[in-house]
């Protein structure tokens, strides 16, 4: 500690807010005030599993909100002499950086391209994007990345976030990419992943698969074609919005209880155009008031498709290309001559050149009828998804296995929910897994898979037989690596190797963040110190990714939870209500708010919002926030400016002071200890005004007064109390409050430890009464249009009460300015009647 901190401050004249946010940033910084103790043992440790988030452009107001409530708990923790492991990385591979750099840069990857070590980007992108290679393009990804780390980095400290930056990971590092490849190899040893090819959810824009927990419905426009199949007993009418896709058609099928169609079961019916023979089918899932009640099975247009054709046995008649484009060649038994009209073409430009056609052959009825129907997307993507034949590494999560579903439904009861109810959310999705976790990507900035191929003699890759390097060897790039025992000339030749195309979703490797952050397998101390985690904060639309994600990786790997608390943060909502989010473009960015309204302000904004409840952003909050801060200032600069007082407390109502304190100290800390952070805030809050309206008015005369006991004893009173108030708001307003310790105390306010409620003898309801009295002194003055300190005559008080305003009734009128102060001890409530000179 230096010799600046172990001498406190001189206490400004004129204390102001502006400035505090630089000088303590870097003075904890200096003195390491947050660096994480690891000579606790695991029981005096609270570790926090922290959401990196993800590098693709600027934070904005929702992410202070949620990272400030993990904050809440990390301060608290730590003036309960927890050493905090409190760690932060940045989640910077992955589709949303590639797209940042796509436009930055105006450059495209296309791996087929050499390495170009002098490749400069353009100064500004042009129409058309440049094509460079994978190497050139990674490059661009870290160099891109480094610069929005270091803007995320200064809002987090502006914020005031105490994360330890010692402990700063990326998901891209070294370090990471070897734990995630790590637990991979052994998910892959274990039968828990495996490698399939299948119908694969396909972003035509990112050119990749996608994980159903990344699919979202939004409403698209379309049009109903009624459309008629030639069988034996007349035309069979269907109503479809992919006409494109009757050449992908293998079947049609209806309910097998929908009257209508059951003499058509087991026959066949051919299709319109193309001549091609499809059975009649009966499944459960064929919905009879849909349409006309019966449906081309196509492969494939949508996932009840995928789910048909697996359940009937049907066979594959692929269309649609990885690029959204129409295969060049038909399917085979699809003839060739009317699909040539629609091969090449976008699925957009298929579906116009087909209606036409089946206008031609006057197989459409009417015309088509424009509908709104929801259809999947990608979270992240601009165009429907395609369902397209892929090979794909998936990871067992229970989608496919009862048994397993159900242990991932037992690890969700395990944890401690706040709030209880998002535990439901959890649950709910579980139940709902429709298939195994996707975890590969055709991308090019992330996790490589740390898998080779043989190839036989005519050069095909044998899947079966993977080829991984020992742990020892990772991490390991095969695109440029060497699987063991081969050399670099045996590269894409008969005989020799090919490496794995992919790399990882990045939910793969956030969803091992509690492994990566305490060095799993690297650092076997600190990882036994801080796992399982004491706390994962994250927000609920990502329960189903990454919450959910790194459950099933720790049970995988440990047989456990990977945590023992989850706290679930709401959505910051604009003033209309809606979601704030980039698409939208609704955000409001935080530097702004933050230099102008000052961080405690903000941090107070964000307190004030309870876990697991969508909030509006307020600027009035900000400003609440701001004054509320401002009053911190002022009120201990008053309290120390009356001195040190010596002896004891000894007057009633300095004495009910100190046991209301103690009260809101207690109602403060079981809030804490429920995580409920708003309603610690509401309770200090609450005690302060009151502290500062009432308490501090009464007895600021009497602490003028001298040194008698009287005097000594508010005094020293109003020191106990704002020693303990401002440790009650340090969590919540981190750079006031320590600005302020540092006037009077030694150390940082963040290390000092929480209060504890103390036992005295006072009794609560004295400085109420007085406090009541006050009040209707005041509003008497107020609506006469009076001075504040202008003498009011007489104030009689009556009903029960009157007595304990007797305790303080010296206070009471030096504090009220009274004339005759009358206590009259009567039935029924406090009443108060003031007369005015």
């Amino acid at each position: 500690m230096t010799e600046q901190r172990r001498l406190h401050a001189s206490m400004p004249e004129k204390p102001t807010l502006d400035g505090l946010e630089s000088v303590w940033v870097a003075r904890w910084e200096a003195e390491g005030t947050y660096r994480f103790d690891r000579s606790k043992p695991r029981e005096q440790v609270y570790s926090i599993d922290t959401p990196p988030p993800t590098v693709s452009g600027s934070l904005h107001v929702g992410h202070v909100f949620s990272f400030t409530h993990a904050d809440l708990m990390a301060r608290y923790q730590r003036m309960n002499g927890k050493s905090v492991f409190y760690p932060i990385g940045w989640d910077d591979n992955g589709l949303p950086t590639e797209r940042r750099v796509q436009n930055v840069y105006g450059v495209r990857c296309d791996p087929s391209l050499p390495y170009d070590p002098d490749f400069v980007p353009p100064d500004k992108p042009g129409k058309r994007d440049v094509l460079i290679s994978r190497r050139n393009f990674v490059e661009l990804c870290h160099k891109l990345t480094a610069i929005d780390e270091q803007a995320f980095e200064a809002v987090w400290r502006r914020v005031g976030l105490s994360v330890d930056w010692s402990l700063l990971y990326t998901t891209i590092s070294d370090e990471a990419r070897a734990v995630s490849q790590r637990a991979f190899l052994r998910n892959l040893a274990r039968g828990e992943a495996y490698l399939a090819e299948a119908p694969t959810l396909w972003d035509v824009t990112f050119r990749t698969a996608v994980a159903q927990a990344e699919l979202e419905d939004r409403e698209w426009p379309g049009s109903f074609h009624r459309i008629s199949f030639r069988g034996d007993r007349g035309p069979v009418w269907i109503e479809t919005t992919r006409p494109e896709l009757i050449p992908a058609c293998v079947a049609l099928v209806a309910h097998p209880d929908d009257e209508r169609y059951r003499p058509l079961f087991g026959t066949s019916v051919r299709t319109p155009l193309f001549d091609v023979e499809v059975p009649v089918l009966a499944h459960r899932l064929a919905e009879r008031d849909k349409g006309s009640g019966i449906a081309m099975i196509c492969t494939f247009g949508d996932v009840a498709d995928v789910t048909w054709w697996r359940e009937l046995g049907l066979p594959t008649r692929p269309v649609v290309g990885r690029d959204g484009r129409l295969l060049a060649d038909p399917p085979e038994g699809v003839p060739a001559e009317p699909y040539k009209e629609l091969a090449g073409r976008t699925v957009h430009g298929a579906r116009e050149r087909i209606v036409e056609m089946l206008r031609g052959s006057g197989d459409l009825d009417g015309e088509p009828r424009p509908v709104s129907r929801p259809v999947k997307f990608y979270e992240r993507g601009d165009r429907p998804l395609e369902i397209v034949t892929t090979r794909q590494w998936y990871i067992r999560n229970g989608g496919r296995d009862a048994g397993l579903r159900e242990r991932m439904l037992d690890r969700g009861r395990r944890l401690a929910w706040h709030p209880a109810h998002m535990r439901v959310r959890y649950e709910n999705w579980v139940e709902g897994l429709a298939g195994d976790w996707l975890i590969s990507r055709q991308r090019f900035f992330g996790v490589p898979f740390p898998v080779w191929y043989r190839l036989d003699a005519a050069g095909e890759p044998v899947y079966g037989e993977p080829i991984t390097p020992p742990e020892d060897a990772l991490p390991v790039d095969p695109s440029s690596d060497v699987p063991p025992g081969h050399t670099e000339d045996q590269r894409g030749v008969p005989g020799g190797f090919m490496a794995d195309p992919d790399v990882m979703d990045t939910w793969a490797t956030s969803s091992l963040t509690p492994q990566i952050a305490g060095r799993w397998e690297t650092d076997d101390d600190l990882f036994r110190r801080v796992f399982p985690a004491d706390l994962r904060p994250q927000s609920h639309e990502i329960i189903r990714t990454w919450l959910f994600a790194t459950v099933v990786r720790s049970d995988l790997e440990f047989g456990r939870p990977p945590w023992s608390d989850v706290a679930i943060s709401g959505w910051i909502l604009d003033p209309d209500r809606k979601k704030m989010s980039k698409s939208k473009g609704n955000v409001v960015t935080p530097m702004d708010l933050l230099e102008q309204h000052g961080s405690d302000a903000v941090r107070y904004w964000a307190a004030n919002g309870r876990y697991g409840v969508d909030t509006a952003f307020d600027a009035g909050q900000l400003k609440i926030g701001r004054r509320l801060a401002i009053k911190i200032l002022n009120a201990s600069r008053f309290v120390l400016g009356l001195g040190a007082g010596d002896g004891e407390v000894t007057e009633p109502v300095d004495l009910s002071m100190l046991a209301q304190l103690a009260d809101a100290v207690r109602e403060a800390t079981d809030a804490f200890e429920a995580y409920d952070h708003a309603r610690a805030i509401e309770v200090v809050e609450r005690f302060f005004w009151m502290f500062c309206d009432d308490y501090l008015e009464l007895v600021k005369g009497r602490a003028y007064g001298g040194a008698d006991a009287p005097a000594a004893s508010a005094r020293v009173a109003l020191r106990r109390a704002l020693d303990t108030l401002l440790r009650l708001f340090a969590p919540f307003m981190p750079f006031v409050t320590e600005e302020v310790w540092s006037w009077w105390r030694t150390g940082s306010i963040h290390l000092a430890p929480w209060p504890a409620p103390e036992h005295g003898a006072g009794d609560p309801a004295v400085l109420s009464a007085a406090g009541e009295v006050l009040r209707h002194v005041r509003k008497a003055k107020s609506e006469a249009k009076v001075s504040i300190r202008a003498q009011a005559a007489s104030v009689t008080v009556g009903g029960r009460g009157a007595d304990l305003v007797r305790l303080s009734a010296q206070d009471v009128r030096v504090a009220g300015v009274i004339g005759e102060l009358v206590l009259a001890e009567t039935g029924g409530d406090l009443a108060v009647e003031v007369v005015l000179g």
